[in-house]
């Protein structure tokens, strides 16, 4: 997908999409069709930022929501005997083999519902902040501090829309769940627990995310810069980066997505172990429950599922995102072009 033409002119402009410049030598491609990636215009459109964000949100969403479905299991606290996992893969044949080939699936549309808007927004605020903080914290390249802020305040908005599809999702995910449909479990939890209910783990989500995006960001960034200095298109190097920024950032915030999980699911068994009447709250409560429970390994419940649907996940999510950034503003260019 990566189009050259001939000459040094053709990578010494490196005009990006995100916002940052490389200035080189003259000379330069005449074709404007034929341009780099780097040489389109240096912002794209909200339009197509939102539409790129959308489309890498569902495909992310869609393709690993098995994994999420074991993590959101294999992270329980007290599980069924007929719930107890030591692998992943073990854990997907088991679920298959014992409660039905889509099962792993359930909940899946209400994600797919969220994952859109949520990813729509999140990248679109993602880019015009590093866009207006690189410039005012770093005025030639590119700021890690930025890129960390930035993902920082797209992390806002993007958990303010998938908090509640987070609390359906896992719900239904959960072993023996009572819940057969999306809108079944928000009727029940609207009807028992009320609005509180889907927002009770947002402060605990953007405690997990904050921290998990900056990492993730600035991560993605400084090794994109290592791998693709010029920022062109190249797919191997959005696959590469992804996928290690969303690794590393997976790793180190499971504690906080242990707790976000107990949370989310109100695990009954567990809280009667801790003699918990009524909801449990808070992020504070969550890890002294996590550690009255199971200790130290209780934070750490589910982690190698955590990466393993993180890698592939956040590589699929920046790889489609780069592709359409690149589709639609190329796109959009040459419908703008006179042949």
């Amino acid at each position: 997908m990566e189009l050259r033409c001939g000459g040094v002119g053709s990578q010494a402009v490196g005009r990006r999409m995100d916002g940052d410049s490389r200035d080189g030598g003259g000379g330069g491609c005449k074709d404007a069709g034929s341009e780099d990636y780097e040489n389109l215009p240096t912002s794209a459109s909200l339009s197509t930022h939102m539409t790129a964000g959308a489309m890498a949100g569902i495909l992310e969403h869609t393709v690993m929501y098995p994994v999420d479905s074991v993590k959101t299991r294999m992270q329980s606290l007290h599980p069924d005997p007929k719930a107890q996992y030591s692998s992943v893969y073990g854990a997907l044949k088991k679920i298959m083999r014992t409660e039905g080939f889509w099962r792993p699936l359930r909940g899946l549309n209400v994600m797919m519902m969220g994952a859109g808007p949520a990813h729509a927004m999140y990248f679109a605020c993602y880019e015009n902040m590093k866009r207006t903080l690189n410039a005012v914290f770093h005025h030639q390249g590119n700021s890690h501090l930025a890129n960390g802020i930035a993902g920082s305040m797209a992390t806002l908005l993007h958990d303010a829309v998938m908090n509640p599809a987070e609390v359906v999702k896992q719900r239904m995910q959960m072993y023996n769940s009572p819940h057969r449909s999306a809108l079944s479990c928000i009727r029940t939890v609207w009807r028992t627990e009320g609005l509180r209910a889907f927002y009770r783990s947002y402060t605990t989500q953007l405690t997990m995310n904050i921290p998990f995006q900056s990492i993730h960001f600035i991560t993605y960034e400084f090794l994109q810069e290592q791998v693709n200095p010029h920022r062109g298109y190249n797919p191997q190097s959005h696959i590469i980066s992804g996928g290690l920024a969303g690794a590393l950032a997976a790793a180190a915030t499971t504690p906080l997505d242990v707790c976000k999980t107990l949370l989310n699911t109100q695990e009954n068994v567990a809280l009667n172990l801790a003699n918990i009447s009524g909801r449990l709250s808070g992020m504070a409560n969550a890890f002294r429950t996590v550690y009255q429970l199971n200790g130290l390994p209780g934070y750490f419940k589910g982690m190698q599922a955590r990466v393993l649907y993180q890698m592939p996940s956040t590589a699929i999510s920046w790889s489609v995102y780069e592709f359409f950034k690149y589709f639609l503003t190329k796109h959009k260019l040459e419908s703008r072009t006179p042949y």
